[in-house]
């Protein structure tokens, strides 16, 4: 049994909210080199250049990549051989997430209440998802998620019958509807299986795997190159002003679900789907 101060969990969040909010992930960054290279529209090609010098701007001057430094979404994978000591779990993140937003100089987005809408002045509380997994280490993930490309977000239950072309329709829709909303070029996570829920937590985590990394299952990695495909080819482009980079990549994960549901949630990953990662 590994005994971690609670104090420690706050540290590390408060250091990963200004690595998130500040540094574009690198896979991502690579990613939208790539794309600028294969851009058929002049105009596409004038904002990926742009997005590539505002990241070099907002890691030079430790700024924020986006005005909108989102609401802090914490995913924790928490060793069951961990044993957490000093206070609370909930209140260490919450902390952390105030002390890293107060530090970086970051906008504070979150309303206390949907309905009364009076901002809390500090960015908490964080979404926070724990998982326990086996082992003696604590993986926080840090994952701040504006409202432009969460807005765009859908989830729906289809017919078992409809099959991988109803999720296929049901993705390329979504992303065409969303238009330039999510500011593109975006990362598309798609959650299918499990329940409502187990859907739209699969879709989200599906935006923190490595760009250009596939999914393991063969069959899922040919769907995932297929429907990038396919939504390059509707032309939003970047910034929804024209092109062929419209998406970075399509993450797909799956869940085992009941007989008669098929769940299906979409969430879309601006061009900069800020996630830091830290291993205690």
């Amino acid at each position: 049994m590994r005994e971690i101060n609670i104090k420690v969990i706050q540290q590390v969040v408060e250091e990963a909210v200004i690595e998130a909010n500040i540094h574009l992930p690198v896979d991502i960054l690579n990613r939208i080199k790539e794309c600028l290279k294969t851009e058929s529209s002049g105009r596409g090609r004038h904002f990926l250049q742009i997005i590539l010098d505002n990241a070099k701007i907002a890691e030079a001057d430790n700024m924020a990549l986006c005005q909108d430094t989102g609401l802090a979404v914490v995913i924790m994978e928490i060793g069951q051989e961990v044993h957490l000591v000093g206070g609370n779990l909930e209140d260490a993140v919450n902390q952390g997430i105030r002390d890293g937003y107060r530090r970086g100089y970051f906008r504070n987005s979150v309303v206390n209440d949907p309905f009364i809408r009076v901002n809390t002045g500090d960015n908490t509380p964080a979404i926070i998802h724990t998982e326990i997994t086996t082992g003696e280490q604590v993986k926080i993930t840090v994952f701040p998620k504006g409202a432009g490309s969460e807005n765009m977000g859908r989830l729906t239950m289809l017919k078992p019958a409809q099959g991988v072309k109803g999720v296929r329709d049901f993705v390329i829709e979504t992303v065409e509807t969303a238009g330039g909303n999510p500011c593109p070029p975006i990362i598309v996570g798609v959650g299918v299986g499990g329940n409502m829920e187990k859907a739209s937590f699969l879709a989200k985590k599906a935006l923190l795997r490595p760009v250009g990394e596939y999914h393991q299952r063969e069959d899922l990695a040919a769907l995932e190159r297929e429907w990038l495909d396919s939504i390059n080819a509707l032309e939003i482009g970047p910034q929804g002003l024209g092109g062929n980079t419209t998406a970075l990549a399509v993450h797909i994960e799956t869940f085992p679900t009941h007989i008669a549901s098929l769940p299906v949630a979409v969430n879309l990953g601006c061009h900069c789907t800020r996630r830091c990662t830290m291993v205690i």
